[in-house]
Formats: structure tokens, C-alpha cells, sequence
């Protein structure tokens, strides 16, 4: 049976525009080509520094163990990476991959300048075709990254696939707020700050306006965690986070 997510002329969305599926991949290059340098002080601003908690508390519940191997897709700069690279002891080993060359680069000279070059790699790769042999990691992990992929169930297949039996999957995304109450407050931030604040900082207000346009049309936390169920993940749960602005989702491959 043909998975429809590969027919190459279908559309997809691209923040609130529907467009190839080839040139969304081209046009979420270009954002993160564009915003690379500026992206961490960005996320400060955009969360009040709060991904750093995020991010933080996604590595608590991935349960590292000494000499772990782990792949951290989407890894950007290099947050999730480094914080892996902390807790693996000598003879452990965090890939780093990413689909941007500009994002790997910040995360290289920052993971160098943290002293942990011997224990991270660093790959390019697409997190919907990675080059790895099948059940090589004990964790795999993507941070703020799924909602920027092409085909993302062709992603979450490849996290499966990844995973050695017993192995855990982590997703730290954006995701739907569960408080009414602060629904008008949460859009005018995303739409008329937000874009003012990329304009202002990394002089691209365009990129920022898609990033969030694009949280918008993830899918939410129930749709997520039937997406990683179809794909063979058990045990599949989330945790929301400041209200469900933020869902951390973690399953096991059995």
C-alpha cells in the first residue's frame, strides 16, 4: 500500500499556505538558513527563556544511562546535545543531525567551545531518510523540530526504526494551549509580536511569522500520539507543558 505522505506531488502546509512538498523542504531551509545565528536568543525572547527548562526536563525524562548512544535529530545549536553529552559518561555518544547546514555549524563551534567534541558527531542528514543502521540508539530525540519536517510520519517511522528494542523516543514541539482563557493574548503575541521581534532581532520578520504559523497546523497532542502509535511506538504519553503551549511526548520501541 502506498503511503500518500511520498507521493511527491502532493501539498503540504507551509505555516498557513499549502505548497509543494518539495518546496516546503526548500522554503523551511531558507527560515533556518536565515535565522541560524540569532536562533537561541530568539527562543529567550520568544519563551522568556523557558525552553531551556523545556529542555532540560525533556532530558530528565529520557532516562540517559552511562555509555547510552543517542540521536538528537533536528539538534540545531546543540541544546538537547550537549545536555545528552553531560550524562552519557566516557564511552557514550550523542549524534547530532540536522537537515540545516547553518544550524549544525552554530551547534558544532558551541559544543567545541563546551569542551564535548569527543563525545558528539555531528551529521547532516534529513530526519525522514537517515543514514544510520536500523536499532543503533537507546534515544532518539527531536526538540522544536517535527513541526518544521516535510513528512513527519516518514520521520516518526524513522525514530522507530532507529530505536534498539526498549529504547526511548522523545518529541519536545509546540502544541495546542489548553487554556481558553488565554487564547487571545497567546495569538496576538504569536502574530503581531512575535514577526516584530524576528524583524527587530535577526532582521526577518517573514521567517518568524511562519515559525508561528506553523504551531498552529501541528498536529496536537492526542493527534501526535496516535501518529506515534500507528507507527509501532508503545507506551506513547505527554506531558503539556505552560498550559499546552508545549507537550513533551515520550514512547518505548518494544
Amino acid at each position: 500500500m502506498t503511503d500518500p505522505q511520498s507521493d511527491p506531488t502532493r501539498t503540504v502546509d507551509f505555516g498557513f499556505e499549502s505548497v509543494a512538498a518539495e518546496e516546503k523542504t526548500r522554503r523551511v531551509k531558507a527560515v533556518f538558513d536565515s535565522v541560524a545565528t540569532r536562533y537561541d536568543f530568539m527562543n529567550d525572547l520568544m519563551s522568556f527563556g523557558m525552553h531551556r527548562l523545556w529542555k532540560r526536563l525533556a532530558v530528565l525524562a529520557a532516562m540517559v544511562r552511562i555509555d547510552d548512544q543517542i540521536l538528537d535529530l533536528a539538534g540545531g545549536s546543540g541544546d538537547l546535545t550537549r545536555l545528552f553529552a553531560e550524562r552519557i559518561g566516557p564511552k557514550g555518544q550523542v549524534i547530532i543531525s540536522d537537515i540545516n547546514g547553518e544550524m549544525l555549524s552554530v551547534g558544532r563551534d558551541r559544543l567545541i567551545d563546551a569542551g564535548l567534541n569527543e563525545k558528539v558527531s555531528i551529521v547532516q542528514a534529513n530526519a525522514e531518510s537517515l543514514p544510520f543502521p536500523s536499532q543503533s540508539f537507546d534515544v532518539v530525540s527531536i526538540a522544536f523540530g517535527l513541526r518544521n519536517v516535510t513528512n513527519k510520519m516518514a520521520a516518526l517511522a524513522e525514530m522507530y526504526r532507529m530505536l534498539k528494542p526498549g529504547g526511548r523516543a522523545l518529541i519536545l514541539e509546540f502544541s495546542e494551549l489548553k487554556v481558553p482563557a488565554l487564547q487571545k493574548v497567546y495569538d496576538a503575541f504569536s502574530f503581531r509580536v512575535l514577526p516584530k521581534l524576528g524583524q527587530l532581532v535577526a532582521n526577518d520578520g517573514e521567517s518568524y511569522r511562519y515559525l508561528a504559523e506553523s504551531i498552529r497546523v501541528h498536529p496536537n497532542q492526542e493527534t501526535l500520539l496516535s501518529m506515534m502509535q500507528s507507527v509501532g511506538f508503545e507506551r506513547c504519553r505527554y506531558r503539556n507543558m505552560a498550559g499546552g503551549v508545549v507537550a513533551l511526548h515520550d514512547a518505548i520501541r518494544a
